[in-house]
């Protein structure tokens, strides 16, 4: 749908600058193909790294290295395994997805 614009004389140069940082942080991190199917696959419950790896058909290494930068992100975190304290499990921060999501939507809307 495409809107009318307005008509003017003068530029509208005192237009105020969108708030978008978070909506570009979002982005960031979702531009990624291993980010956005780790964020994807962990909608589903938690996995653990080799599991994720293996699904994606990457390195162990490199999702670790994807899981710390989404960590840092704090879109998700990690448990310890009660039967085998030598797993960690990756789930996603349902609140923080919520907030990226919200921010990317305002940007969409």
């Amino acid at each position: 749908m495409r809107t009318e614009l307005p008509v003017v004389g003068e530029p509208r140069l005192g237009l105020p600058a969108p708030d978008v940082v978070d909506a570009t942080a979002a982005a960031g991190m979702l531009a990624d193909r291993t980010r956005a199917g780790i964020l994807r696959m962990l909608a589903e419950g938690p996995h653990c790294v080799c599991e994720m790896a293996a699904a994606l058909g990457e390195r162990d290494n490199n999702v670790s290295n994807h899981l710390a930068k989404l960590r840092d992100a704090g879109l998700v975190h990690a448990v310890r395994h009660e039967a085998n304290a030598r797993f960690l499990y990756y789930e996603r921060d349902e609140a923080a997805v919520a907030a990226a999501r919200a921010a990317l939507m305002d940007v969409l809307r």
